[in-house]
């Protein structure tokens, strides 16, 4: 596993491969938009019929880094259910893998805009939360620093080998990091959508995610403009 490190604001952080953050001075995995019944939440709204083995599949990863990192503290950062009623209909042995890897720990869900409300799991609920310098919320704000989001799902797009492809990445500057979708069956969110645009300085470089994490400039320097991916984005 090769991460990618880097500070913000002072605080020293390492981008996964997955799509997880670590913060291994506080002891702090963060992971967002895990989306958690989102086959069940299609189907259940007449949608498209996907494998209903997103959630176990998310949670596989979810376990590895946890073994791998071994954290004091997960953050979730919002949507890590595709809808309250997802919450409430976890397939069999979802909610014991999610004991399980919460017992001994401190777990944080943030709320998101597809889980608002409460879940019948434990933990602490929060709108945001603080730690040390950095703030923990769903969606960035203009404006913020310090602040580590996720909800829009980054995606770049880039040509390799003349093959256009897509990866999820993080999005990082002085001010902020925001996440890429820890869950499977996501959609994403092309790095130069307006929104994403406007949130992240000129110096802000794309993190991907795969086998190791690998950094670029978010916005290439010449060059076509790459085409819109997708996607919700959260």
């Amino acid at each position: 596993m090769t991460a990618h490190a880097f500070t913000l604001s002072g605080a020293p952080l390492s981008a996964l491969p997955s799509g997880a953050l670590y913060w291994a001075d506080a002891g702090l995995l963060v992971v967002s938009d895990l989306h958690l019944g989102k086959a069940e939440r299609l189907a259940r709204r007449g949608g498209a019929l996907l494998p209903p083995y997103d959630t176990a599949e998310t949670l596989t990863r979810l376990e590895a880094e946890i073994a791998r990192t071994a954290p004091r503290m997960v953050v979730c950062l919002g949507d890590s259910f595709d809808d309250d009623a997802a919450a409430r209909a976890l397939p069999p042995g979802a909610e014991d893998r999610l004991l399980r890897l919460m017992a001994g720990r401190r777990w944080i869900w943030i709320a998101g805009n597809h889980d608002p409300g409460p879940v019948t799991l434990p933990g602490t609920h929060l709108a945001e939360w603080r730690e040390g310098p950095l703030t923990f919320r769903h969606i960035a704000q203009p404006g913020e620093t310090a602040e580590i989001s996720g909800h829009y799902h980054p995606k770049a797009r880039l040509s390799l080998g003349g093959r256009r492809i897509a990866r999820p990445c993080f999005l990082a500057d002085a001010a902020r990091v925001i996440l890429p979708a820890f869950g499977a069956y996501t959609g994403g969110l092309a790095t130069d959508a307006p929104v994403l645009d406007a949130l992240m300085g000129q110096e802000a470089i794309a993190i991907l995610t795969g086998t190791r994490a690998v950094p670029l400039p978010m916005r290439p320097a010449q060059g076509p403009a790459p085409r819109p991916l997708r996607g919700d984005g959260g």
